[in-house]
């Protein structure tokens, strides 16, 4: 039986993975409506993107480079500094779920791809609404 391919093999390996990771932060600091996660970001976006392309590629199926480099990602416990409630949830997941419009051409993977966002974003709450 043929193993399913993942989520990285679909988008078709790192380089539409950086794309969307760069698109995603242009977004982020281009939409006056995420102002509010803006803000708790440095103002050079570059150590966060590139944290978010290596966490996304082993997320993602592909190779672990998170992993390999700082260890287990423990998403939860490194947002914690950071109050995230639903506005926040929100502001990321409209940056990201923009950024998957435009850069996944397969309509079936960015809904599985915004789906499982709309998770994770949701368990990184840690102050009620």
């Amino acid at each position: 039986m043929a193993q399913a391919a993942s989520h990285y093999q679909r988008i078709g390996g790192a380089q539409p993975v950086r794309a969307l990771v760069q698109r995603f932060y242009h977004l982020m600091n281009e939409l006056p409506e995420s102002y509010g996660i803006r803000k708790m970001h440095a103002e050079n976006l570059q150590s966060a993107e590139d944290k978010l392309f290596k966490f996304l590629s082993g997320w993602m199926g592909g190779p672990q480079l998170f992993v390999e480099e700082y260890g287990h990602p423990m998403l939860r416990a490194r947002h914690l500094p950071f109050t995230i409630g639903d506005s926040e949830r929100d502001q990321w997941l409209l940056c990201m779920n923009r950024a998957l419009d435009e850069v996944v051409a397969d309509i079936q993977l960015r809904r599985e791809l915004s789906a499982a966002f709309a998770k994770v974003a949701d368990h990184m709450r840690n102050r009620a609404t």
